[in-house]
Formats: C-alpha cells, sequence, structure tokens
C-alpha cells in the first residue's frame, strides 16, 4: 500500500475494518469553528470520550468573546485530556481579592479581561495524555510536552518537558541539527513530498531530509 497522508479537509482519519470512522480520533482543522481557536492541517486530538465540541473539550476558558487566540501549528499530535487553560481564566490579582466582582454584578464592560495573551503551539508538537498547557505558553516546533506535564512560558524548538513545574529534560536534537530543522520548516512542504521524505522523517536523518528539501 502505498505511504499517504490522511485528507486534511477529513474529520476521522481512522476506520474500522468495515469502514466505521473511529470517531476518538479526529483531524481538528474540520471540526473547529471558534473564532479564536487556529488549528492546522494534519494535526490530530484524540479522547476515549469524544466531545460534540471539541474546542470546548481542548480549551474549556476560551469563549467566542474571549480577547486572547489559541493557535496550533500543523502536524500536531494531542492525547486524551490534554487541556490548554488560555488568559480569559485568569483574574486580577493586583487587588485584596481576586474575586471577580465585576463579572457577577454586571459591571464588567466589553473589554475587561485581566489577561490577554495567546498561547501558540508551534508546528509537529507532541502533547503527551492529561498535559496542561496555561496561559500565554509558547510551545516550540518539533517539542515533546510528557504525560501530565504542567506547561508555562516559552518552551524550546525541539525541547522534551516532563513534570509539574513543567522542565526541560533533554533536547531532541544538538543545536546545529535544530538550526537546519527549523530552515527545512518540512511541516510546510507540499503533500507529495512530505511523503517521499517519510523514511527521513520517521529515522531523524537530516541530512537525508535535506535532500528532499524543495
Amino acid at each position: 500500500m502505498p505511504h499517504a497522508l490522511p485528507a486534511p479537509d477529513g474529520a476521522y482519519p481512522l476506520a474500522m475494518p468495515d469502514g466505521t470512522p473511529i470517531t476518538g480520533t479526529v483531524l481538528l482543522k474540520p471540526l473547529i469553528t471558534h473564532p479564536n481557536f487556529e488549528v492546522g492541517d494534519y494535526s490530530y486530538a484524540s479522547d476515549f470520550d469524544p466531545p460534540e465540541d471539541w474546542a470546548g473539550r481542548l480549551a474549556p476558558y476560551l469563549f467566542p468573546f474571549s480577547k486572547e487566540r489559541l493557535r496550533i501549528g500543523r502536524f500536531c499530535q494531542i492525547a486524551h485530556g490534554v487541556r490548554f487553560i488560555t488568559a480569559s481564566a485568569n483574574h486580577l490579582m493586583e487587588g485584596v481579592s481576586t474575586y471577580p466582582f465585576p463579572v457577577f454584578d454586571g459591571t464588567a464592560t466589553e473589554d475587561y479581561q485581566p489577561d490577554r495573551r495567546d498561547t501558540v503551539i508551534g508546528h509537529d508538537v507532541w502533547l503527551g495524555h492529561g498535559a496542561m498547557v496555561l496561559p500565554g505558553a509558547r510551545i516550540g516546533n518539533g517539542a515533546i510536552i510528557g504525560a501530565g506535564a504542567l506547561v508555562r512560558g516559552e518552551v524550546p524548538d525541539y525541547a522534551v518537558v516532563a513534570g509539574n513545574p513543567g522542565q526541560v529534560v533533554k533536547m531532541r536534537f544538538p543545536p546545529d541539527q535544530i538550526a537546519r530543522l527549523l530552515d527545512l520548516a518540512w511541516w510546510h512542504w507540499p503533500e507529495a513530498r512530505i511523503i517521499a521524505a517519510r523514511a527521513a522523517l520517521e529515522h531523524g536523518d537530516v541530512t537525508a531530509l535535506e535532500a528532499f528539501a524543495p
């Protein structure tokens, strides 16, 4: 059987032998209609209890009226239980109390939102089971976020993060190879070129991957 990528405009990339779609794993882009949630082609999420509203499951504090955005790149892999706690979840912290009085007494204006930072996930990022990404986090391309990790701040490209609080435990490649991979940006290549380069992508051979560069 020839190598192929799932159709980027199809919601369900996997099926049972009889053709029945496996609804617990979805390509997100065709299903996300939330105005503040951007996701790239081929990025998928899995859930043992698949929701009707994938945006609401993954980012429960991201509202249509929120002032921040959640941006997820191409070819990302999002495991069951991953949550993006976006900026709308944050409260004012300058006062004696953090209680959101204006929200409950009706005096909050349309512009009321203490935190407006975007959350940005790069390309080809793997987020493991139960990982939690906090407001304003920026996760670099090719990063791996371990199961149950709590992520905040900046995560370098091709870093492996684990723990609570999340810490970089190692880098996937040496600095010179990371620079070469970022220059290649294979996730933006045409589908046919990515398919042709699959062996190099699967075996971590940066030199071999460079041979397929446009």
